[in-house]
């Protein structure tokens, strides 16, 4: 059986990362429908091929070498369906979108999310927040392929979740297809204003004239954020090869010339050392390596 039954398929093809790190995969494989994705999976299994599944590409941290295996793309998808305030979105459908989209079909509720370049996958995964906002706030349940190769669907209230993580994370063999969720009704130019008085805010305050994956670090606690801790040592616009601490937001990493997946990993290894050695704060890394 050829990888193509599964869906689209390229060859030594980029690996898609916010930090805009280069890196490559053997096999980046784009399923249409989540039988694809199941069939995949069941296949890989039989066959021991080794894969990832790849959401937006905006919390991890890739290798600098080939993947020698398949990349699993969801981008595919994307749909979103509609039912009164019930909206079921899958899993390659971009925040951002459904964002601006739950707006236009009058419905409010992710307005915190417009600037998070994720997937509702990756979301849920992470269960991804912004202004103390959770994805999980107003998701009702997750259908998903569980360690056993089953399609299922779980409510909220069955699955583990907290700040910046879900039971996702803590099962990682598990891939999430869609979410379903329940907005409450809104109104489209209150809706419109926060997201522009918060887009300025981000411009303000966040290096995104750089790629970059965000915000690398969680916060200690809501009075202690990373950023201001990271400032406090005089660890802004330190450098690594080609990834540099921003000048701007102490707790993101930039990509200022061509870096590799080593110098931004170096780089988190002296941050979490320095802040340990001065404060004695473990800090815990948002971002996930990718290694292989």
């Amino acid at each position: 059986m050829k990888l193509e039954s599964f869906g689209r398929v390229l060859y030594h093809a980029p690996i898609k990362n916010t930090y805009k790190i280069n890196a490559t995969t053997k096999y980046l494989l784009y399923p249409k429908t989540t039988s694809d994705v199941l069939n995949f999976l069941k296949y890989a299994k039989k066959e021991k091929i080794p894969y990832w599944i790849l959401g937006g590409g905006s919390n991890i941290i890739v290798s600098d070498t080939e993947y020698d295996g398949v990349i699993v793309s969801l981008q595919d998808l994307n749909q979103i369906i509609y039912e009164k305030n019930c909206v079921t979105a899958y899993s390659g459908v971009k925040i951002p979108t459904l964002a601006i989209d739950i707006i236009n079909h009058g419905l409010k509720g992710l307005e915190w999310a417009t600037g998070i370049p994720a997937t509702i996958g990756g979301c849920i995964y992470g269960n991804a927040e912004a202004y103390k906002i959770s994805t999980f706030e107003y998701l009702e349940s997750v259908t998903y392929i569980n360690e056993e190769l089953e399609i299922v669907t779980k409510d909220k209230k069955e699955l583990t979740y907290g700040y910046r993580t879900s039971y996702f994370k803590e099962h990682p063999k598990c891939v999430i297809l869609s979410g379903a969720f329940q907005f409450p009704t809104g109104n489209m130019k209150e809706s419109m204003e926060i997201i522009q008085e918060r887009t300025k805010r981000r411009q303000e305050t966040q290096p995104l004239e750089y790629p970059s994956a965000g915000s690398v670090f969680r916060n200690p606690s809501p009075e202690n954020p990373t950023w201001k801790i990271i400032d406090s040592l005089g660890l802004k616009g330190t450098k690594i090869g080609g990834a540099m601490i921003s000048e701007k937001h102490a707790n993101f990493i930039i990509n200022i010339q061509n870096a590799t997946g080593k110098d931004v990993r170096n780089l988190i290894e002296l941050i979490k050392n320095r802040v340990k050695e001065e404060t004695n704060i473990d800090l815990i890394l948002e971002q996930e390596y990718k290694d292989w």
